[in-house]
């Protein structure tokens, strides 16, 4: 979980992503994120454990990486019963499906630029020390990551 809710718009700046789909519900506020690798997902959990990546609340981020199969991320949120507040996508860029699927339930769809999983988790890890910086009452001195 997040130390503080983010607004979606300063999510995606902070780990280098572009909205594909559902842009108007940038002001949303993201408050946690889960990293999912897409491959290990598909071949490892089954309906009902699909829904432990929530965590605590479904007002995150599913952060989905190494998406080979484009298709799987955005149909395994459409057929779960709990539906995150946003996917985003590292490895692939989503397609008209994965788009349509988005926008059919309103999910923000996002695609990460970030060129490996380790560096997302960098970025990842930098957003975390902000807003903890933030919630403690301490300066945050670094420009690049003005949320």
């Amino acid at each position: 979980e997040l130390p503080l809710p983010v607004i979606a718009e300063h999510f995606c700046k902070a780990i280098s992503a572009e909205v594909v789909a559902c842009s108007e519900r940038l002001g949303a506020e993201i408050c946690g994120y889960t990293l999912v690798d897409s491959v290990k997902a598909m071949e490892t959990l089954a309906g009902w454990e699909f829904l432990r990546i929530f965590g605590a609340t479904t007002e995150r981020a599913l952060i989905f990486t190494n998406v080979e199969d484009e298709a799987f991320p955005m149909v395994s949120v459409r057929v779960s019963m709990l539906k995150p507040r946003m996917v985003v996508f590292q490895g692939s860029f989503p397609q008209e499906l994965s788009i349509k699927l988005a926008e059919y339930d309103g999910i923000l769809l996002a695609h990460s630029e970030a060129p490996t999983v380790e560096h997302l988790a960098k970025l990842l890890r930098r957003l975390y020390r902000v807003l903890l910086r933030r919630k403690m009452g301490r300066p945050v001195h670094n420009s690049v990551t003005r949320i």
